[in-house]
């Protein structure tokens, strides 16, 4: 068999080869940022590590007529059941990854999510995609901001709004800290001579451009400092989320709703009850609460429940093709992945956003192979148990 010949670079056959060499080609403070958790980080651990006491089971002697992996969602039919997370200051972490990432996803016909504090705006975003996006927002304080954005969002066409709840704090991020890169970033000595030692990220930054948040930059003061600017964020968004906000954008938007971050019956519940079209059983990718469960037993807690009600989707943890089936097989619609993106991003610069779908695209289909599934509608009948 010819690897290479399955849309990856033989030399990065993992979401772990990939991360090695992210590391070496960011700054320590960038891959900080990407790689850390709240408090401990025993979450972030638990998101990947429970996926490894999901067991499936092989039925090798029916018959079998070969493997469909693409999955309909939303009136759309993506080639695979997996998505691209979003993730604040994405370039930040690789120049232009925003971007990169956003073109590959349209390529391989799998949906992207911009951030409302990534560092492309929607509209160029909007540019590259042909509309094909999906947007998360972080609930502005003021009322015009929230209705200017959703108009943005309509005048090019976006398809899906993912209103992000799980955020009512920041989370408390040892990394960020000592790093000085809670939000807004701020450039010390230290992380001025850690981008020195990574000349080429320094030079596609000098290049591309200082990253600053894109979407926002129309509702801010020209020539705010570093200060005033985190003043700025800190004043723009409601961290927390309740139902009349969201019952209020669900009577202006037209468009797929899903919420992000919902890990219990009770905002389940909710959920359904305020006309969302989906949730995303989430914890943030570990970043928010440290006592929380894994992304993958909060799924497996709902999706028995409510997956007839709502689309049920998930987000945390997930690092292979394996573990989507993982996912599936446990009741979730569709997945998506933030940071195995960015590890593909800054390991391989343009290149990075195709080899990794490439990459979770050949795993996937060798997964549902080996488990003799035609379609992923044949996933949930492998799974034996949760350790």
């Amino acid at each position: 068999m010819s690897y290479g010949q399955l849309g990856f670079d033989p030399r990065y056959p993992s979401i772990g080869d990939l991360k090695k060499k992210a590391k070496k080609r960011i700054p320590k403070f960038a891959f900080d940022y990407l790689e850390g958790g709240c408090n401990e980080e025993v979450n972030l651990s638990k998101n990947e590590r429970d996926f490894h006491d999901v067991e499936m089971m092989p039925q090798y002697l029916q018959n079998y007529a070969g493997v469909d992996i693409s999955a309909e969602l939303f009136g759309h039919r993506y080639d695979a059941p997996f998505g691209i997370s979003p993730i604040g200051l994405q370039g930040l972490m690789w120049p232009n990854a925003s971007e990169i990432l956003a073109k590959a996803a349209v390529k391989h016909n799998v949906p992207f999510i911009l951030s409302t504090v990534g560092t492309s705006s929607i509209e160029r975003i909007a540019e590259v995609t042909s509309g094909k996006f999906w947007f998360q927002l972080y609930h502005p304080a003021k009322t015009e901001m929230r209705d200017d954005i959703l108009q943005r969002l309509k005048d090019v066409e976006c398809p899906v709004l993912v209103v992000l709840v799980d955020v009512p704090s920041f989370g408390f991020r040892y990394r960020e800290i000592k790093a000085g890169l809670s939000m807004p970033p701020k450039m010390n000595i230290r992380n001025v001579f850690q981008s020195a030692i990574r000349p080429q990220w320094s030079f596609e930054t000098l290049t591309t451009g200082i990253p600053e948040f894109a979407t926002l930059k129309k509702y801010m003061e020209k020539g705010l400092d570093m200060g005033q600017l985190g003043q700025f964020m800190n004043a723009s968004f409601d961290k927390r989320v309740d139902m009349n906000k969201i019952s209020a954008i669900r009577d202006k938007w037209k468009g797929k709703l899903v919420l992000k971050g919902i890990v219990s019956d009770q905002d389940t519940e909710k959920a359904i009850a305020l006309g969302a079209d989906g949730i995303i059983v989430s914890n943030h990718g570990g970043r928010q609460i440290d006592a929380g469960e894994s992304s993958i037993r909060s799924l497996g807690n709902l999706s028995g429940k409510y997956k007839d009600k709502i689309t049920v989707m998930m987000d945390g943890g997930i690092r292979s093709g394996p573990d989507i089936a993982r996912a599936i097989a446990s009741g979730a619609e569709f997945t998506f992945m933030g940071r195995p993106f960015m590890y593909g991003a800054a390991a391989l610069g343009k290149q990075g956003g195709d080899h990794t779908i490439g990459l979770f695209k050949a795993q996937f289909k060798q997964a549902m192979e080996q488990l003799c599934c035609e379609t992923i509608a044949g996933l949930p009948g492998t799974l034996i148990k949760y350790k």
